[in-house]
């Protein structure tokens, strides 16, 4: 039989859903899922940067792969997460659709805590605020930083001890203070090293850039969350297509095993017969 003729005879293989409850946006679990999702944003952040802190190359090319591959890495930590958690609202949304159909009672809580499609993106959205309030402040704070006093060359260091310029001089070389914007401008940017380091250390319009959408940069662990937790549903759907497909199966080879037994039965009472 040619390949064409098996394709033919191969069946096609059916989605099998379940139907399901859905929940509240938000529910009880809600702070505790949030607070977990901080947790872990913090956890990304610190091993982020470690790793960010070393794949700062003069490379453009090496530079942008490690960079990239972190975030890749980051985003795709996130969003399994979201999907498991998405797959176990959606499984307790069939659970309590079950008992509704079988005119079984369940709380109102059971209720809110099923699946909700935008539930993932509130979930991360809230776990991501405190870092998104720092970002905030940092983006309509800052500018583009210029040199900072510090440092005379060398040649004019004899004019420092002229009575005449000599004061004028002295409080260059006395630069400012950190101020609130600077400690902003630190925390933001650890968080947003990868991109930090994609834009180049000595770019300076560059990191101003990358600082005024830090917001927009730290709400991607939070979309990719809420992305993950939207394919509950589709995981759910390839689980009851898995399962059915190998009760098919099994019931396929049930079927073959008893039709071998019963021509055996039928070849033994033939020579029994002769």
């Amino acid at each position: 039989m040619t390949n064409s003729g098996k394709n033919l005879k191969k069946e096609t293989v059916r989605e099998v859903s379940k139907p399901f409850i859905t929940g509240s946006i938000t529910d009880e679990n809600t702070p505790k899922s949030s607070l977990l999702f901080f947790g872990t944003l913090i956890l990304v952040f610190f091993v982020a940067f470690i790793a960010c802190a070393t794949a700062s190359f003069d490379n453009i090319i090496l530079r942008l792969a490690m960079n990239l591959a972190v975030i890749a890495i980051a985003l795709m930590i996130f969003f399994n997460n979201g999907s498991r958690h998405g797959a176990e609202a959606v499984a307790r949304g069939e659970i309590l659709y079950q008992k509704k159909e079988n005119g079984k009672d369940f709380s109102e809580s059971d209720k809110r805590i099923c699946y909700h499609p935008a539930k993932g993106f509130i979930t991360g959205l809230i776990g991501t605020l405190p870092f998104m309030i720092l970002a905030v402040l940092l983006a309509v704070n800052t500018s583009i930083q210029m040199t900072e006093a510090g440092t005379l060359p060398s040649w004019m260091q004899p004019y420092v001890r002229r009575s005449d310029i000599g004061s004028a001089l002295v409080s260059y070389t006395q630069p400012d203070g950190m101020t609130l914007t600077d400690y902003l401008r630190v925390a933001v940017r650890i968080c947003v090293i990868p991109f930090v380091n994609i834009a180049g250390n000595t770019n300076k319009a560059g990191l101003c850039t990358v600082e005024r959408i830090s917001p927009i940069i730290l709400l991607l662990p939070a979309a990719a969350y809420g992305f993950g937790y939207m394919t509950g549903k589709s995981i759910r759907t390839k689980i009851h297509t898995a399962i059915s497909e190998n009760d098919k199966k099994r019931i396929r080879k049930e079927r073959k095993r008893r039709a071998a037994r019963t021509r055996n039965e039928n070849r033994h009472e033939t020579e029994q017969l002769n």
